[in-house]
C-alpha cells in the first residue's frame, strides 16, 4: 500500500505540471488571436 500512495504522488505531480502549462498556452494563445485581430501588439 505504502508503494501505491508514493507512486501515486510521484505521477500526480507532472500530470499537474502539464495541466498549468496547458492552460498557460491556451490563455497565451487566445491573447495572440485578439491581439492580432484587433490589429496591436501584444506587448
Amino acid at each position: 500500500m505504502q508503494t501505491f500512495i508514493l507512486g501515486s504522488y510521484v505521477m500526480i505531480w507532472p500530470l499537474i505540471s502539464l495541466v498549468i502549462f496547458a492552460i498557460i498556452g491556451i490563455a497565451t494563445v487566445k491573447d495572440i488571436r485578439v491581439a492580432r485581430r484587433d490589429k496591436r501588439e501584444l506587448v
